[in-house]
Parts: C-alpha cells; structure tokens; sequence
C-alpha cells in the first residue's frame, strides 16, 4: 500500500511540474506574440508612410514630366522646328542632363532663416 501512495504522489508531482512547464510556455508564448504583434504594428506605420511619400512622388514625377513637356515644346516652337506649341518632342540632352547645363555650374544664392522673416 505504501509502495501505491509513493507511486500516486510522484504521478502528481510529474503532473504538475508538466502543468508548471506548459505554464511557462504559454507565459513565454504570450510574451513573443506581444513582441511581434508591436514590431508589425511599427511595420505597418511605416509601410503606410512610405506608401504616402511615394503617393506624393509619383504626383510630383508626373507634374515634373508635365512641365519638362511644356517646356520641351516651348523650346522646339522657339527654334522654329515645330509648326506649333501643340508639337510633341522629346527633350534634349540639355533637359536630361541639367548638369551639363551652364546655368548649373553658376552658384547658388540661399536666402536664409533671417533674411527670409518678415519684419514684425
């Protein structure tokens, strides 16, 4: 009969030292779902905010690919190639390139913080 209660207690006692290990499992489990869920919230904000400036990109790309348009037409109606401003061409390397460009070579005045106030 000894021997049987012996027996009973360690089944208990393996019992709970499974139960305690499943415990911390689950504790640990807890603890990298909550490190995950916070790194893909991070994720997601600055998925979101790269998805905003390449939304803004696009629309200034376009804008810019407008303008270098207009002016490319502009500068074939001037040199009197074209038979008017309605005239599709494609840009000179001056356009593509702008570094080659003298204009570019000039320098550069910035006004500054102060310069640039209003007086109050």
């Amino acid at each position: 009969m000894l021997s049987n209660r012996e027996s009973a207690r360690r089944s208990r006692m393996r019992k709970q030292k499974h139960l305690d290990d499943l415990t911390a499992q689950v504790s640990q489990l807890r603890k990298e779902n909550g490190q995950i869920l916070t790194a893909l919230s991070v994720t997601t904000q600055h998925y979101v905010g790269v998805e905003a400036e390449n939304s803004v990109l696009r629309a200034q790309m376009m804008e810019l690919t407008a303008t270098l348009q207009s002016l490319s037409q502009i500068l074939h109606y001037m040199r009197g190639t074209g038979s008017g401003i309605g005239d599709l061409v494609q840009p000179s390397d001056s356009f593509t390139r702008p570094w080659n460009l003298t204009a570019a070579n000039q320098p550069m005045m910035m006004a500054s913080a102060e310069t640039s106030r209003p007086y109050c």
